[in-house]
């Protein structure tokens, strides 16, 4: 026997048939019982029945239930409800809805926060956004109206009115602010785009990628606080130089914020004498911006004669790590030694020696071409010499920077153990 659903004009109905085979032994059903309309079987009427089947057959009742655990489908809400709550404390949503009003003929102050809780909590795509709504809450928003059209348009709406929001945001930053900000950092990364369509503005350009390579990109400069909170970004096109990028936002912080004085750090890719003419000349009411900026390795050979006595004087028998400070184009010039560091790095240093001089020793006999490398003869040995990279800076380096000593040099201050590798014989290719 089996429970079969029967139609008869709008309704249905529940029957109870049983098969069997007639005279010609061909398959057919008939009708034991019409059970009743299928609307009154599931209102509850046929209950009795039912639970008198299960108590016939040994099985649990309706009201007794299986004991099987049942799981539902969960909705994420707490951490869109933690950052609604804070949204609202910070008077975000009130601030960017006087600026998006009218805008649109929809709330883009509700996509938005869409959009920022969705890139907090787990950041997708526009598309991405509406499969990771099936599974979240967002109070005050209409998940179910939210479309991928209007995501897009609402983003439309951020770009023609940036200045206003951007102001909008830093008047409601402000009262976190110390007016006297001791640390300012300043960093600045690469963002890798995808595609390849142009535009006629398109800021999307081929260059040096923080993750190794040639990468179509974008750099995005942040400043924050010492304590980590960020107060400004801006994206600059993707082949822009580093040094270039420090003084507009440091700029722009000081024009929207009444801060009394900060303290710059940056890394030393933004070292430039360009960049610290303009710092020089820029005031924080009528105070002088104070700034720590750290040297780059390659601007070693500009400190050749300090770095030399410095070498002479305080590393060579240094037991644990020495620091001195120095007068350098009006700053102040902060070296470190590190020996423990000083002398890892020579072991490392020895190994590429080796391993370049094993390499130079096997192409010599293993190129058609032959020898690409000049044999010294010595006696009864020879000696395959590798190449040796040009000293940077004006002139030959000094011992001092390029023995292979870790240092660390900044303008003020600094963290710097970046060495370059000093192979000492010189390179002769045969034509």
């Amino acid at each position: 026997m089996c429970v079969k659903l029967t139609r008869s004009g709008p309704r249905k109905y529940v029957k109870l048939v049983e098969a069997f085979r007639d005279e010609r032994g061909v398959a057919r059903q008939r009708v034991i019982a019409t059970l009743g309309r299928l609307e009154q079987i599931q209102s509850g009427t046929s209950d009795a029945l039912l639970n008198g089947l299960l108590r016939a057959a040994g099985k649990p009742t309706l009201a007794q239930g299986t004991g099987a655990v049942g799981f539902a489908p969960a909705v994420s809400v707490g951490d869109t409800w933690l950052l609604h709550a804070l949204w609202q404390k910070l008077g975000l949503g009130d601030a960017f809805r006087r600026v998006l009003r009218n805008r649109r003929q929809f709330d883009a102050e509700h996509l938005l926060r869409v959009m920022v809780f969705n890139r907090l909590c787990d950041p997708e795509s526009k598309l991405g956004i509406l499969r990771w709504l099936e599974g979240t809450r967002v109070p005050g928003v209409d998940t179910a109206a939210v479309t991928h059209q209007h995501l897009l348009r609402t983003m439309d709406s951020l770009e023609a009115c940036t200045a206003a929001l951007e102001a909008a945001l830093s008047k409601q930053l402000r009262p976190l602010l110390d007016q006297d900000l001791s640390v300012v950092f300043y960093d600045l990364t690469t963002i890798r785009t995808e595609g390849q369509c142009e535009t006629g503005d398109d800021i999307r350009r081929y260059g040096p990628s923080k993750d190794g390579g040639i990468a179509r990109q974008v750099l995005l400069g942040v400043v924050q606080t010492a304590e980590g909170l960020p107060i400004h970004h801006e994206v600059f096109a993707g082949n822009a130089a580093e040094t270039h990028t420090l003084v507009p936002p440091i700029e722009r912080v000081l024009q929207r914020y009444p801060v009394r004085r900060v303290v710059l750090v940056a890394d030393r890719g933004l070292l430039s004498l360009d960049n610290l003419q303009t710092l020089r000349e820029i005031k924080v009411g009528a105070r002088p911006l104070e700034f720590i900026l750290a040297v780059p390795a390659r601007r070693y050979g500009d400190f050749e004669d300090i770095l030399e006595a410095f070498h002479r004087g305080a590393c060579a028998q240094a037991a644990a790590e020495v620091t001195e400070e120095f007068r350098w184009q009006g700053h102040r010039l902060i070296v470190a030694h590190r020996p423990d560091l000083a002398q890892e790095q020579g072991r490392r240093r020895d190994e590429q020696i080796a391993a370049l001089q094993a390499d130079a020793a096997r192409c010599a006999y293993s190129t058609p071409f032959g020898h690409l490398f000049h044999q010294h003869s010595a006696g009864d040995s020879t000696d395959i010499r590798p190449p040796v990279p040009r000293p940077f800076g004006r002139g030959s380096r000094s011992e001092a920077t390029q023995a292979g000593h870790c240092y660390s040099a900044g303008v003020v201050d600094v963290n710097v153990r970046a060495r370059r590798l000093r192979i000492d014989s010189p390179l002769r290719v045969i034509r």
